[in-house]
């Protein structure tokens, strides 16, 4: 299939034609704010109304139109309104939405398709289980699946971790502060270790030379006996952390991880919900580690189009979850069974990995670019297209910048780039742009994030 991406997107982006916020973006939050829930985030920092998404870019509802570097935070990967996927959607509403968990031929062919594109030693060995919509409710499956089938309760976790919000879910995310403080007590025996954060080591040292002082301490916290961890049930981590601040593990790590997994028993689960379905340029981010978890959960992207979509992916000798176990009304939503049939065939009709591949490479120059030219980045770190950008007092001390990158985000959405924040500081510059994103939108997101980063030191002097 030969496809054009730059068709898939606004011609004009970026566009501004009014000041930012406009006038009735202002009118519409303030109208939404007076009756809307006071949980709501995002247009806090970041004051835009949206009316209309196409492909890597957006419209406000002011006719300013942004570059996205953001993607609804990588759950639409093949870009808003992608034509190829919405077709299977509307097809689909047409017939039927919703069927709790009946077998539905796009059904069926969505396990199949999910089987065969499964990473490394699951492939055509796993069971796929559809949860609920949302990646919390796989990985409270997840969980669930590993604890029933080691009759164990411990749960080993990382600092930086994030992995949903209820329950189990969000028991083993390691924030404390905001929402995880305030809901206790949670799912008891979860431990965390350090995940390797290579340029800010917990343990004071530079990778390589490190020895991966990090998987000793692991090791050291499963066979001392005073570590206060029992026997663990399962270790679960992204596979690149992403609220964390987009932190990429060395191969070795991983490698070495699934070693002493597999010595104890312990089940291996990789959470791939945010950087999964293509993301860092392979299907799932797990198969550049060469390493097959016993258990993956996969969501976001998995509807293909922004509908819910959350699967469990496990060994098949797993299999052991007497009927409905883990129950959700919406575990059948076959419209999002739909998109993610569309975007299963979309990645293989448009070699879509070598897209990103190539596009990567474009983004990763910009940003090693802009590195070099400010003091204020301390970091850059990219797999594919999920990248951060660290920002530092001081490259020194590597003293966190918090407030520097809230301005940032500020300027870059005055000249037309959405843009959005992660890290263990809220310094973490996170870039997660949809895949279909063109090289010539991406040079000018990084022009205008350099811009943006200029007006913000002129203002700090």
């Amino acid at each position: 299939m030969s496809v054009n991406f730059s068709d898939y997107s606004f011609k004009e982006a970026p566009k501004i034609v009014t000041e930012i916020p406009g006038p009735k973006t202002k009118s519409l939050i303030e109208r939404d704010m007076a009756i809307d829930s006071n949980w709501v985030s995002y247009p806090r920092t970041l004051p835009i109304a949206l009316e209309e998404g196409k492909g890597a870019t957006v419209k406000d509802v002011d006719g300013n139109i942004f570059i996205d570097l953001f993607a609804g935070i990588s759950v639409l990967n093949f870009g808003y309104s992608n034509p190829y996927i919405m077709k299977y959607v509307r097809e689909q509403l047409g017939k039927l939405t919703h069927c709790l968990d009946f077998p539905t031929p796009v059904r069926l062919e969505l396990l199949q398709k999910l089987n065969a594109t499964a990473p490394l030693g699951l492939k055509d060995n796993c069971k796929i289980y559809f949860s609920a919509p949302t990646g919390s409710e796989a990985v409270t499956a997840a969980i669930r699946l590993a604890k029933l089938q080691t009759k164990r309760n411990t749960v080993i976790a990382f600092w930086g971790s994030y992995h949903g919000a209820n329950g189990e879910s969000m028991a083993v995310s390691s924030w404390t502060g905001g929402y995880k403080s305030q809901h206790l007590p949670m799912l008891p025996d979860v431990h965390f270790v350090p995940f390797p954060y290579c340029y800010r080591c917990p343990f004071g040292r530079d990778y390589p030379d490190c020895s991966l002082l990090c998987l000793d301490f692991l090791k050291n916290v499963l066979e001392n006996g005073f570590s206060g961890a029992c026997q663990p049930a399962a270790i679960i981590l992204e596979s690149v952390q992403g609220e964390g601040g987009i932190h990429i593990p060395p191969r070795e790590y991983i490698q070495g991880l699934r070693r002493i997994s597999a010595d104890k028993g312990i089940l291996l689960i990789f959470d791939e919900i945010q950087s999964g379905m293509a993301r860092t340029g392979k299907m799932w981010a797990c198969e550049h580690y060469g390493v097959t978890p016993d258990i993956m959960t996969a969501s976001k992207s998995l509807g293909g189009a922004g509908t819910p979509l959350a699967a469990v992916f496990y060994k098949k000798e797993l299999d052991k979850f007497p009927p409905g176990t883990c129950i959700g009304t919406f575990r059948g939503n076959v419209l999002g069974m739909a998109g993610g049939l569309g975007a299963l065939d979309f990645i293989k009709e448009t070699d879509l990995l070598t897209h990103v591949e190539t596009i990567s490479k474009v983004l990763n120059k910009g940003l090693n670019r802009l590195k070099d030219k400010y003091e204020v980045i301390g970091d850059v770190r990219q797999l594919g297209l999920m990248a951060a950008v660290e920002f530092v007092k001081d490259r020194e001390t590597k003293e966190p910048w918090k407030e520097f990158l809230d301005n940032v985000l500020l300027e870059c959405l005055k000249r037309g780039v959405l843009v959005w924040k992660a890290g263990y500081y809220f310094n973490v510059l996170r870039l997660l742009p949809p895949l279909i994103i063109t090289e010539g939108l991406i040079n000018r997101a990084i022009t205008l994030i350099d811009e943006a980063i200029d007006s913000v030191i002129k203002k700090n002097r």
